[in-house]
């Protein structure tokens, strides 16, 4: 004997008559608070009720602070790199074209970069880069090799 699946219609579609659709009177489930709200209302950080559509709209920066600063405050977004970092990842820097083994020891072109001074180099490292640290300069320095930079620091200007 197989069972047979029973096919229970759908409640909206029973309801098609009634106006309340099972909600009782109709004066009770008119305004938005039943919808849990219009628009954006319960989006929330606390009560996460729509947390996931947000995220997946806006993305994460939504939610949370932001921050305030004057429409003329740039924010500094060069990019920046510490020697170690440099040091841990020359054999990556030679496979993407970016440095090269030479007699001295590596050239390293990462011309869109801040050096940092961050770490010890055991290497000669001859770097172009578009700003550098003082430290950087000094610790490359001490190492045998040197640092060309593109562009002036307003900072090291300024010292000068």
């Amino acid at each position: 004997m197989s069972l047979k699946k029973t096919h229970k219609r759908k409640k909206k579609i029973r309801m098609r008559g009634g106006s309340t659709h099972g909600g009782g009177a109709r004066k009770k489930r008119k305004k938005s608070g039943h919808k849990g709200g219009v628009g954006m209302a319960g989006s929330g950080k606390r009560a996460d009720h729509k947390k996931t559509l947000i995220t997946k709209l806006y993305g994460h920066s939504y939610f949370g602070k932001q921050g305030i600063t004057s429409k003329k405050t740039k924010k500094d977004k060069r990019k920046r790199i510490n020697i170690n970092d440099i040091e841990l990842n020359i054999e990556r820097y030679v496979k993407r074209g970016l440095a090269k083994k030479i007699k001295e020891g590596w050239e390293i072109d990462l011309s869109n970069y801040k050096i940092l001074g961050e770490g010890e180099t055991k290497n000669k490292l001859f770097i172009k880069a578009e700003y550098a640290s003082a430290s950087a300069i000094e610790k490359i320095k001490k190492a045998g090799g040197e640092i060309r930079i593109l562009k002036k620091d307003k900072s090291e200007s300024l010292k000068e």
